[in-house]
């Protein structure tokens, strides 16, 4: 093996997107930024309000003016810029199921210009997933939807939005995350539909998103046999290189889902998938939602170089990723120069498009529950955190509802530790049931039955996708952002 040329490093580091931990930055990465290194990605740990945020990407910008500053804000159950009051934006499948969209290209760019005064530059959204499978874990209210015209219409209203407010989109999570019943967080998905399918369904919201002009795309850590019966897409050649660039057109910067992810580390380990992913066509290596120190940029980095000496990885497609990179970087600058002064949308717009996304179903014998009028019990009920929605983020309705209605009480409960009669605490009040994917959840099910059979007067209000309606009165927000915690508060009080 012979010594690395002087550019390797540089040429190495250009292709990273690492996070970091902290809300101002780290000297390694400011130090890094001199060194080639080209982007740096945001997390909910990295943010404390948009004022922060700024004179974080300032710092940044005074070590390296064009480096790319990325965020995973979808302006809906997963977000980072809002994490501590949660999103004041309904998300993606509040948006479908309003299916305007003009409304969704108004909220996407309404969020690009906040991203660009706080500095942020590519923001890894929208999610262009088709959720087709209900049970899926880890998509649900992210996308727009289950069917593909439509959540290909608002995928490129989304980019067309988020792009005019100054903010470079990227549509994920190629080739389609939506026909899944495993988180990719924790292990491999495998997709089965064959090739007609996914043309017809999971490709058809990508290649609406090339022709918008989406500016980037990340990876699924998936397996899709009818497209590689070996590799997962993040790390296929014929994915990346054959469907992505050659059929769909796309010219733009491949990044990949965070390389970390079990998906892919737990088979190729983490230099291993970062090489590999590099090699098959990607350009951005996503890191640090997991492992987010110095370290750990080493490693790849020291990876990506041995690996070009080696001939394992060609240097032309080393530097033809970099160039993209550096395309980005580019087009970025251009953006924010030219978008400098836009103008934030109507500051409700997000709880505008929460209003338009409630969905109440009521039988004859609900039709009095509403409106509430006197203080009321709110039983939450508590599934599992994905990580990429996090647990830090805060949702339901108990705290708004008390703020309509003093003396309003709220319990949450979580798997297993249900009680046997949920609603036990409500005598002589208004019960309130709040639940997220109930048809996903053995035990929320059963515990919303008990506690119906003893109040089938109980309204019940579903934050996720209201797959299963069930009750005398059912609300359904299509998320549970707190702008469709607030649109279901106003419903239930009349206060609108």
């Amino acid at each position: 093996m012979t010594a690395p040329s002087g550019h390797l490093p540089a040429l190495a580091a250009a292709v990273l997107q690492p996070g970091f931990v902290g809300t101002t930055a780290p000297p390694w990465v400011c130090r890094w930024l001199g060194e080639g290194l080209g982007s740096v990605v945001l997390f909910a740990r990295n943010v404390v309000d948009s004022a922060q945020v700024a004179a974080l990407t300032a710092t940044l910008r005074a070590e390296r003016p064009d480096v790319i500053v990325a965020i995973d804000e979808e302006a809906g159950d997963v977000t980072r810029i809002e994490s501590v009051h949660g999103s004041s934006r309904p998300g993606n499948f509040a948006l479908g199921a309003v299916d305007d969209p003009d409304l969704t290209e108004a909220v996407a760019r309404d969020l690009g210009v906040e991203l660009a005064a706080a500095g942020v530059t590519l923001n890894y959204a929208p999610d262009a997933d088709v959720n087709s499978n209900p049970a899926n874990p880890v998509i649900g209210v992210r996308s727009f939807g289950a069917d593909p015209a439509l959540v290909a219409r608002h995928t490129a209203a989304w980019v067309r939005g988020l792009q005019a407010g100054g903010v470079a989109a990227c549509a994920k999570h190629f080739p389609g995350h939506g026909d899944t019943r495993v988180d990719s967080h924790h292990d491999l998905p495998r997709i089965t539909a064959d090739r007609d399918r996914l043309d017809a369904c999971e490709l058809a919201p990508f290649r609406a998103a090339v022709a918008a002009g989406v500016q980037a795309v990340m990876t699924g850590h998936l397996l899709v046999p009818a497209l590689d019966p070996q590799l997962p897409a993040t790390l296929s050649p014929r994915i990346l290189g054959g469907l992505l660039r050659d059929e769909l057109g796309f010219s733009g910067v491949v990044v990949t889902d965070a390389v970390e992810m079990r998906a892919v580390a737990d088979r190729y380990g983490f230099a291993g998938a970062t090489v590999r992913a590099l090699a098959a066509g990607a350009d951005a290596i996503c890191i640090g939602g997991e492992r987010a120190d110095e370290q750990a940029a080493r490693e790849l980095r020291d990876a990506i170089v041995a690996a070009v000496v080696s001939g394992e990885l060609p240097e032309e497609r080393l530097a033809e990723a970099a160039k993209r990179v550096g395309q980005l970087a580019a087009w970025t600058v251009a953006a924010r120069t030219a978008r400098s002064a836009a103008a934030r949308d109507a500051a409700d717009i997000g709880l505008i498009a929460a209003r338009r996304a409630i969905r109440v179903t009521a039988g004859e014998a609900g039709r009095a529950a509403l409106p509430l009028t006197r203080a009321a019990h709110v039983v939450e009920f508590e599934p599992p955190r994905n990580i990429a929605i996090g647990a830090e983020t805060p949702w339901g309705i108990g705290a708004p509802l008390g703020e309509l209605l003093p003396g309003t009480s709220t319990v949450r409960y979580a798997e297993p530790d249900v009680p046997g009669d949920p609603g036990a605490g409500a005598e002589g009040r208004p019960l309130v049931l709040v639940v997220r994917d109930l048809h996903r959840h053995d035990w929320m099910r059963a515990a919303v039955q008990r506690a119906l059979a003893v109040r089938p007067d109980a309204v019940v209000v579903e934050l996720g996708v209201p797959e299963l309606v069930t009750g005398a009165v059912h609300l359904a927000t299509h998320g549970a952002t707190r702008a469709s915690g607030q649109a279901a508060v106003e419903v239930l009080t009349g206060a609108r």
